[in-house]
Order: C-alpha cells, then sequence, then structure tokens
C-alpha cells in the first residue's frame, strides 16, 4: 500500500494501516481534491473495495477500535500555559489536568512556536520573554478568555510584567495588552527544567510564515519621527476626578478594581456601556480607564475640556 501513494503519504495527509486508508481534509474543497487523487491511484492498480465498509465526510473516524482526536478542553477546569523564549523563537505549551482512565493527569491541548522577527531580535534576554507571554495570550484567546489559568514561566520579568512602573513605551502596550486577563491569570516562576515542553519548542521554532497557524505579520511602518512626551500627574489626577462626577466610569471604575466587592454594580450601567463591558473593552491600568477598540486601546475621558488639555500638553 505504500508503494501505491507515496506522495500522499509524504505530504502528511493520508495514514495507512495494513489495507485501511484514511483520507484527512482542514477543509471540504480540500477533501474532495484528496478524496479523487485516492480514488484515481486505487483504480489504476484495479484495487478493489467495499462500500459498505467505506465512511466518507466524517469529522472523527474510529481506526483501531478508537476515535483518535486531541484532548479536548474543560472550559470549567483551569489551564496550565508554559512560555519560554530565546534569541531564536517563542513557544508555548497549554495543558490542563483532567481525570483520564479515573486518575487526574496534566495532558497537553496544543503547541505553537515561531521564530522572533527581526525588529524583535534587538530585545533583550527579559523582554523577549515577556513578549512570549504577550503572544501567547493573543494566539490563545479563545481557550483563555474568561477561564481561570496559570502561566508558568522561568523569567522573573514576566511575573512582575502586569504591575512593571514606568515601563518603556512597547512594555506599556504589553501592560495594556493583558489587563483583561488580570484576575483570572497567576504567574508562577519555576525552573526551565520543569516545563521542558516550552524549551523544546524554541529550540526547533515553526518559520514565521502564513503556513504557521500562530505566525505575526511582518509589520512595516514607515516613521518619519518620534516625539515623546511626559504628561503631569496633575493632568492624571484631573482625569481620575472626572470619573467621579459620570456615572458609567465611576462604576466601571469600581468593577475594574482586583479587590471590587460588588459584581452586580454591572446591572447599574447604561445599556452601551454595560455590552462595552461584558466584551471586555473596558481596562484600568494605574487608575486610568481605557477603552479597547479594534486595533489599539485609547483614554477614557468624561471631561471635554481635558481632550484640548492633553492635546495641548503633547502637541
Amino acid at each position: 500500500m505504500n508503494t501505491i501513494f507515496p506522495e500522499e503519504l509524504s505530504e502528511g495527509w493520508l495514514i495507512i494501516y495494513i489495507d485501511d486508508i484514511i483520507v484527512c481534509s482542514e477543509t471540504w474543497d480540500n477533501h474532495l481534491t484528496r478524496l479523487e487523487r485516492v480514488l484515481q491511484k486505487i483504480v489504476k492498480v484495479n484495487m478493489k473495495i467495499s462500500l459498505k465498509k467505506c465512511h466518507f465526510v466524517y469529522s472523527e473516524l474510529k481506526a483501531l477500535g478508537h476515535v483518535v482526536s486531541g484532548l479536548l478542553p474543560d472550559w470549567k477546569l483551569p489551564f496550565e500555559l508554559y512560555i519560554d523564549a530565546c534569541g531564536e523563537g517563542l513557544g508555548v505549551a497549554l495543558h490542563q489536568t483532567q481525570r483520564i482512565n479515573d486518575k487526574p493527569a496534566e495532558e497537553p491541548i496544543c503547541y505553537i512556536s515561531r521564530q522572533i522577527k527581526p525588529t524583535e531580535a534587538r530585545y533583550g534576554a527579559s523582554q523577549v520573554e515577556c513578549l512570549c507571554l504577550v503572544w501567547a495570550l493573543e494566539k490563545l484567546h479563545y481557550y483563555l478568555d474568561g477561564t481561570v489559568f496559570d502561566v508558568n514561566t522561568d523569567c522573573n520579568a514576566v511575573k512582575y510584567l502586569i504591575n512593571m512602573k514606568t515601563p518603556i513605551k512597547h512594555i506599556l502596550r504589553w501592560q495594556i495588552a493583558i489587563q483583561e486577563y488580570r484576575g483570572n491569570m497567576t504567574i508562577a516562576l519555576q525552573s526551565g527544567n520543569i516545563h521542558k515542553n516550552a524549551d523544546g519548542l524554541i529550540r526547533w521554532a515553526l518559520e514565521n510564515t502564513p503556513e504557521n497557524p500562530a505566525w505575526v505579520t511582518q509589520e512595516e511602518n514607515h516613521i518619519e519621527g518620534i516625539c515623546v512626551t511626559d504628561i503631569g500627574t496633575e493632568l492624571f489626577n484631573q482625569v481620575k476626578e472626572s470619573y467621579k462626577m459620570e456615572k458609567n466610569c465611576h462604576i466601571l471604575f469600581q468593577l475594574l478594581m482586583k479587590d471590587c466587592k460588588f459584581p452586580s454594580l454591572s446591572s447599574k450601567l447604561d445599556e452601551i456601556w454595560k455590552q462595552a463591558y461584558y466584551e471586555g473593552r473596558f481596562h484600568l491600568l494605574d487608575q486610568i480607564l481605557y477603552y479597547r477598540t479594534k486595533h489599539t486601546y485609547v483614554m477614557a475621558l468624561t471631561d471635554r475640556t481635558l481632550i484640548s488639555t492633553i492635546l495641548h500638553e503633547c502637541h
């Protein structure tokens, strides 16, 4: 059988065991194309098959008495996120402890890796580790959003990323990006020997190309100049005080505090604010409210006079 389908086997989508043939595909059109290739070769070598024993277009199949699949996540249980990075690549392993054969066992849910981009190559070791966490949360958002999980890292800087004071510009962006996981995410410092899964991924990280499901686009920014301005403490205090004068901002401020004791306050929000809150669009950083748009975060202001003041400060 292997001599009949050498190309298909080398491409990795055909599985053969004695006289059993399994065709695997990601899309409907792709599956029809692959089935046609296999059936044409079967006809070409005059092989006979029994239609009664054939199963076409199934989302899963029982092979050798078992349904072959990965471990499906249980959304009621916490996850374990292992991250590691080096000057060459980023590696992430997502695990979950479930009962397997009536015994608790930590099993993998998925693995992702990618090579470092040229613009990231200048980062120091600690910054690359922090970048790995931000990238992992972005790519595994659909697993981790709204769940409780632990982050396991061998880099001390990652543990303090979320509360780092006076960070540089790109680290500030990372801080804001991970704020939505505050309260659900616990970062634990562990020896690299404990999570060799992520460590192994960075040693042979996948290329950062569209063929890699976890790839990141190579952004081409043409910047003519950069101006950095420090906004005075007094202005930030005015912004914080303005929240007390607006009902929705005042409620959001209380809801987003780490030790919020009145989660039912969300019912008092106006409908449009309530919807945005449940979508996780509001974040609190250094007691300033931010609103998440599609591409960035913007400061939430209620006092219109402050807008012109900030524009004047930053001009």
